[in-house]
């Protein structure tokens, strides 16, 4: 393997790797309320706060980079305040990328969780409610079953285009060998040096089987989850 990849290569897969598996780990939990929300309840502004969630998906990366630079910058209001009174330090650091992986990839694990609790029957929730099952009982013996699918292929989804995620991640934590630059970015360099166009290719025939992957292992988990379920 080191014959075909240098060690910075290797490095930056390694970190895009991390950085998208943290993405999708630190937001999972919020894309499962969000979701919930969306499926299950009804409040004032909930079509501003469905848009809020999706945003996203439809501005430019540079755009959402751009607004993390300014609130998680070490003059930001919130960073600044993460770095004076916990020591944490986001921007310019591979934490910083997994935040802006997180929030590019938060609208895929948020559309199909909610499109799973759409699609199961709230009569269940209801039937269970009748019979004394609290809230927490509900929510781990039925909703969270019911939402299962979508959370493991939204994961598989997100975190396969965290592997790929470049304007947002550029843009807040810079393209730093060894510490902030993941396959999309070392593919990008390769571009800008003379003669590394092999390089380029190289990286992005990898780049393109690893999502490819995991394209291929949500939409095989996905099947065999509907037809578990179904049985």
């Amino acid at each position: 393997m080191t014959d075909f990849l240098t060690p910075d290569e290797l490095a930056a897969i390694g970190l895009s790797l991390k950085v998208a598996l943290r993405a999708v780990v630190f937001s999972l939990p919020l894309a499962i309320l969000a979701a919930w929300l969306l499926a299950r309840t009804r409040f004032p502004g909930k079509a501003l706060f469905d848009a809020l969630v999706h945003v996203p998906l439809v501005m430019p990366p540079v755009v959402v980079g751009y607004v993390l630079l300014v609130l998680f910058g070490a003059r930001g209001p919130l960073g600044g305040l993460l770095q004076d009174w916990f020591g944490i330090r986001l921007v310019f650091t591979a934490a910083g990328a997994s935040l802006a992986t997180a929030v590019m990839s938060f609208p895929l694990i948020v559309r199909a969780i909610r499109l799973s609790l759409e699609a199961a029957d709230p009569g269940l929730e209801d039937a269970a409610r009748t019979l004394g099952a609290g809230p927490l009982d509900r929510l781990f013996t039925i909703t969270l079953p019911l939402a299962f699918p979508g959370i493991l292929s939204g994961a598989v989804v997100a975190f396969a285009a965290g592997l790929g995620e470049f304007g947002a991640v550029i843009t807040f934590v810079s393209n730093i060998p060894g510490e902030t630059q993941t396959l999309p970015l070392a593919i990008y360099t390769a571009t800008q040096i003379p003669g590394g166009e092999a390089t380029a290719a190289k990286l992005a025939a990898i780049s393109f089987t690893l999502a490819l992957a995991g394209l291929f292992l949500s939409e095989l988990l996905a099947r065999r989850l509907r037809g578990w379920i179904g049985r």
